[in-house]
């Protein structure tokens, strides 16, 4: 068995994948794994299925990645993500977009209709967003202060 790059490990948002060495630009990181259903299928049986780890192929096709041994289900998203998801000989894989640094968390972009669905009720937590409304609470408390006379 070989040494993979990566390991899973306890993330913001619960479990994330995070790199144990460097990962170049553009190499394979972890293929998305799991039975192939047909996706018009993935409609008829949409109460039944997890759908937060079905990955849509193309218009005939779907993977349903929710077991555990499916190492890409803890990639999480984020809004500037560092990997990103290529068909690659017929097989789904997440590929790095820029260098990774041993520690980083890997990430990709859902897509917009994963986030709707999913995350726009709770509001996106990856670092970027994180960091954005950070910003935004330091400016209204500043603001708050200016009013009320306060430095």
């Amino acid at each position: 068995m070989s040494k993979q790059p990566f390991r899973v490990g306890r993330s913001f948002t619960g479990l994330g994948l995070f790199a144990t060495e460097p990962i170049k630009k553009r190499a394979i990181i972890v293929e998305y794994r799991g039975r192939r259903i047909p996706t018009k299928e993935v409609y008829r049986r949409e109460r039944y299925l997890d759908h937060k780890y079905l990955f849509e192929i193309n218009s005939r096709w779907t993977i349903d990645g929710s077991s555990r041994r499916n190492r890409a289900r803890y990639v999480n998203h984020a809004c500037k993500p560092n990997a990103e998801a290529v068909l690659v000989r017929g097989r789904m894989v997440y590929r790095a977009r820029k260098q990774i640094a041993p520690g980083a968390e890997i990430t990709v972009d859902y897509g917009q209709e994963y986030f709707q669905r999913f995350l726009t009720a709770r509001g996106c937590k990856c670092e970027s967003c994180r960091a954005k409304r950070a910003l935004m609470r330091r400016r209204q408390r500043a603001r708050a202060r200016r009013r009320h006379g306060r430095k």
